[in-house]
């Protein structure tokens, strides 16, 4: 069993599917668990278990006051999840500057304002663990290769892997003890992805939802979208001391998408 006792983590988007079953995930293995979302309607939301802090990601000044938070509360952090998202589908032609930027300050953005606030607090927790510290940020096989009419989010995951792969070197330069890598999850079955599907049958990608995800399924080998739950175990071991080795690596959890 892998064990997260004593450690303390935060969860950003934690009121979506992936980032619910993380915070479910993390607590079983002993975690104490601060989930984040925006505005009341994600804390109505609210993982059961969890403290709950309202952060906007892209919002610096937020983020300093979650890591002032934390430090008051518990003096340290030994896990961050960068799991916050927003995938917006479109044709290239229609995307706005607005909805390019939303995308790239949600998910590259966040991701980036997160780590650097969090990073004292991970420095002066990563000592007491075998493993150190650990920062894990949601990508997606999107982050690797290409999918139509999802050009702001394909280039905004693949800027959070490069970006975790530098990080990792940079902080071993510096002898930090935090770990950085990335989880790349294929379709996955939550509202969000059922949300896309509907937004390619209104590019006119596909007649329907339903044949826009039966496609989708028929990409990946296994012949099935994963569960929430199945990411965030992922995200479980990359947390724990099991994966003490695992720095600047990529986690691909896709069913054989991109293995074609």
């Amino acid at each position: 069993m892998i064990s997260l006792e004593g450690t303390v983590a935060l969860v950003t988007g934690a009121a979506g599917g992936i980032g619910r079953a993380t915070c479910a995930a993390l607590i079983e293995a002993g975690a104490v668990v601060i989930a984040t979302g925006t505005n009341g309607t994600a804390a109505a939301r609210k993982p059961p278990g969890t403290e709950w802090l309202d952060l906007d990601v892209t919002d610096e000044a937020a983020w300093a006051a979650a890591a002032a938070d934390i430090e008051h509360r518990h003096g340290r952090l030994d896990i961050l999840v960068n799991n916050a998202g927003v995938s917006i589908v479109e044709r290239f032609e229609d995307v706005t500057y607005a909805s390019w930027r939303r995308t790239m300050a949600i998910n590259t953005d966040g991701v980036f304002l997160g780590i650097r606030a969090m990073l004292p607090l991970l420095r002066a927790a990563g000592p007491r663990r075998e493993g150190g510290a650990s920062v894990i940020s949601v990508s997606s096989v999107a982050g690797i290769v290409g999918a139509e009419f999802n050009a702001a989010y394909c280039a905004s995951k693949g800027a959070v892997r490069l970006l975790t792969k530098s990080l990792a070197l940079e902080f071993s330069a510096f002898g930090y003890p935090v770990r950085v890598n990335s989880i790349h999850p294929g379709g996955v079955d939550t509202d969000m992805v059922e949300s896309i599907f509907q937004s390619y049958a209104d590019v006119g990608a596909a007649e329907t939802a339903k044949i826009a995800y039966d496609a989708a399924v028929r990409s990946h080998p296994r012949g099935r979208m994963a569960k929430p739950e199945e990411i965030a175990a992922g995200i479980r071991f990359m947390a724990s001391d099991e994966a003490s080795n695992m720095h600047g690596s990529e986690m691909i959890l896709d069913g054989g998408f991109t293995a074609r």
